[in-house]
């Protein structure tokens, strides 16, 4: 089992790693992870005493961050507090430092300085030595501590002084970035509402969305959101769907219609009865995978999480050489080389890395759910960006899935009637769309004493007992198949029928492209993106959808085990590294779903299995959806090596010169907590760019 804890006042990107390495050897843990990015940490457990687990987490985490305190987990994020013993004892530093620069030189001056530097620093100070106490020697505190007091042993007061109080303010700058990316982000899925309006015969009773029961009354008025899936009993009214699915026209709904929670309803009031609990509503779903979605990382996360941790030693190797070599065999200077390994002290902590890749891919993970796209995890993302072909199942994908009967053909002594009779009456037990048209063609009552079997032939059709004959429905292969001769121009895609061994007659179907799909397409290869379209249809037909679609790869006649064969060949033919993805509407596409480096389930918020199987999930079922997540993705990695090229420059840049002597400790401080602010602050803008289809349509 899985639980959620928060990490108040989490603040430490270093600390978090090392409290999710501690927290994983804890008895009846099987692995931890601790998201920075919603100070969160995740428990994958054995059956064990919660409260226990909770009592020994703290004391893990105190080891490390003895303010941080493990709370219940929750979705308001608790804002830092301006004014602390330690935030006053600060600005007193602050206050000491700048008296001191009006201040001629002498002993008050040093004093002043001194006395900047212990207001400023002590919290530093007292970390670095608890730190110390418990073998933590490569931390940031410890390396400022180091870094200063070696700067005060060479008189450099102004420079210890200024250093810290640089230090400080950088690192007040920093929680305060990082907590305002944590709210932008979280206020992208901040879409679960907290109470509903039970009605309780001729009264109304607010209670907690959790209290609903299956069957409830519940009131909903204009500006409220739809607390549970339900559906509408009384009243109509227009629903804002946005925050679910992205889409941007209000939706009509009256009775009889399902709504579903985390909907805004604009207009009218509405009565609807509660069809689900509110932890199986859409909302909870939604939350529940983008809440998870960080504990699967990217591999550029994983790889910065282990350089991180030979980063900092190696550096710290190099500054204790500096400091030594050159005075000892080569006759330098002691302070001034002791000076350029304090640089190298300081530059040595890799925060802006740390801290800024996982806000960057919670970011896109965040913006991709307010555009209506679930991805399960930032690898997803990471995939998503490395993709160069995209695989799409036709029906319901590409095409709206909703057939129309074009044509019926028939062969004596059979009737067109006698062809759909026994159609319909042969598929009257199936949900798949090609069979509902063909009932609603028929536009008869179905005799159902008269059906005594009905058989489903996965991948093929159907085989029934139909007023004591056997009927076969299904495609041209299911005829083949049983010895039965099909006759006539039949070269259309439709549906072949079969009468006790002999061929009887088709239906031939129409589906048609979706609205956006053309477009989808033309974006799509705009992008670089190599799209294939895989079907059951006849190639005549299926090569029309796709010379209107503009898709040259087209693998037709595919029964559904042959798709993944297709898919795999695909996956197999490529002659350059990157990565296939495949889209499909997650009615019979798991297996394809799940053996693509990608899956992406289409208009699959109603559906469990779909949701379950793939990787992504679009919760609309436009084609777009796919540019969007293929446009998001892309974002998110521009700005992460953004990030991680920035944060390598300037420590490289101020390494060297630190070497040269060309660099002093506020250039180190500004490599360490400056860069790791611009970072955050470059993640942010993940949330505020547009998306490709908003720059299009400007």
């Amino acid at each position: 089992m899985r639980v959620v804890y928060n990490l108040e006042g989490l603040a430490c990107a270093s600390c978090a790693a090392k409290i999710e390495i501690a927290a994983s050897k804890l008895e009846n843990v099987d692995s931890a992870f601790v998201d920075f990015s919603t100070s969160r940490i995740f428990l994958d457990i054995h059956p064990a005493d919660i409260h226990a687990l909770k009592h020994a987490l703290q004391e893990t985490v105190a080891t490390f961050e003895p303010d941080v305190i493990v709370t219940e987990q929750s979705t308001k994020l608790e804002r830092p507090t301006l004014f602390t013993v330690q935030n006053s004892s600060f600005f007193l530093g602050m206050l000491s430092f700048i008296v001191a620069l009006f201040v001629p030189g002498g002993p008050l001056k040093t004093a002043l300085y001194i006395m900047t530097y212990v207001l400023a620093g002590y919290e530093v100070i007292y970390k670095a030595l608890r730190n110390l106490r418990q073998g933590q020697i490569f931390d940031e505190n410890f390396l400022m501590t180091i870094a200063t007091l070696g700067a005060l042993a060479i008189r450099e007061f102004p420079e210890a002084a200024s250093v810290m109080i640089f230090y400080r303010t950088g690192e007040f700058l920093q929680s305060l970035a990082v907590d305002r990316s944590r709210r932008s982000i979280s206020s992208l899925i901040a879409i679960k509402p907290e109470t509903a309006h039970r009605k309780v015969q001729d009264s109304i009773v607010d209670i907690p969305v959790e209290d609903v029961r299956v069957g409830d009354l519940l009131v909903v008025r204009p500006g409220e959101r739809i607390p549970v899936d339900g559906e509408v009993v009384h009243g109509s009214s227009s629903l804002d769907t946005s925050a679910l699915t992205g889409e941007s026209l209000p939706q009509e709904v009256q009775e009889g219609e399902e709504v579903l929670s985390g909907c805004i309803n604009l207009s009218g009031l509405l009565t609807i009865r509660s069809t689900k609990l509110a932890r199986d509503s859409a909302v909870s779903r939604i939350l529940h995978l983008v809440e998870n979605a960080t504990t699967n990382k990217a591999p550029t996360e994983d790889f910065i999480t282990t350089f991180a941790r030979y980063y900092t030693p190696v550096v710290v190797g190099i500054a204790t050489s500096i400091a030594i070599i050159p005075p000892l065999f080569f006759g330098g200077v002691f302070n001034d080389w002791f000076y350029r390994s304090l640089v190298f002290l300081v530059a040595s902590c890799p925060c802006a890395l740390v801290v800024s890749i996982p806000l960057g891919f919670f970011g896109g993970i965040g913006l991709a759910s307010k555009q209506g796209v679930l991805v399960k995890g930032s690898n997803y993302l990471q995939a998503l960006h490395e993709a160069d072909t995209i695989v799409f199942d036709k029906t319901g994908t590409l095409t709206s899935g909703h057939f129309s009967v074009q044509k019926v053909t028939s062969v004596d002594p059979f009737t067109q009637y006698d062809v759909l009779e026994m159609a319909a009456h042969a598929e009257s037990a199936s949900s798949h769309p090609i069979a509902r048209s063909i009932i609603r063609a028929f536009d008869a009552p179905i005799d159902e004493g008269s059906i005594t079997c009905i058989e489903e032939l996965s991948g093929f059709g159907v085989r029934a007992s139909y007023q004591g004959s056997e009927i076969l429905v299904g495609s041209k292969h299911l005829l083949e198949r049983f010895g039965i001769e099909v006759t006539g121009n039949n070269d259309q895609s439709g549906v072949y029928v079969a009468k006790d061994g002999g061929y009887a007659g088709s239906i031939s179907l129409m589906d048609e492209p979706k609205r956006g799909a053309r477009r989808a397409v033309e974006v799509l290869q705009s992008m670089g993106t190599k799209v294939v379209m895989l079907t059951g249809d006849a190639s005549r037909v299926s090569g029309q959808v796709a010379k209107e679609l503009g898709i040259e790869d087209v693998r037709s006649e595919l029964l559904p085990h042959q798709k993944v064969e297709e898919l795999e060949r695909i996956m197999g033919e490529k002659q350059v590294k990157g990565k296939v993805v495949f889209v499909g509407d997650g009615i019979n596409d798991a297996p394809a779903l799940a053996r693509a480096n990608v899956g992406i389930a289409m208009g699959a918020l109603g559906s469990e299995a779909a949701i379950e199987t793939a990787d992504v999930v679009l919760m609309t079922d436009d084609p777009l959806g796919v540019v969007e997540a293929m446009d998001t993705a892309r974002r998110t990695n521009r700005v992460v090596w953004q990030n991680i090229s920035l944060a390598f420059a300037v420590k490289v840049v101020v390494l060297s010169l630190g070497a040269l002597g060309m660099a002093s400790l506020w250039e180190a401080v500004f490599a360490d907590v400056g860069v790791t602010i611009l970072a955050v602050l470059n993640s942010t803008r993940i949330i505020a760019s547009k998306s490709q289809m908003e720059k299009r349509s400007v």
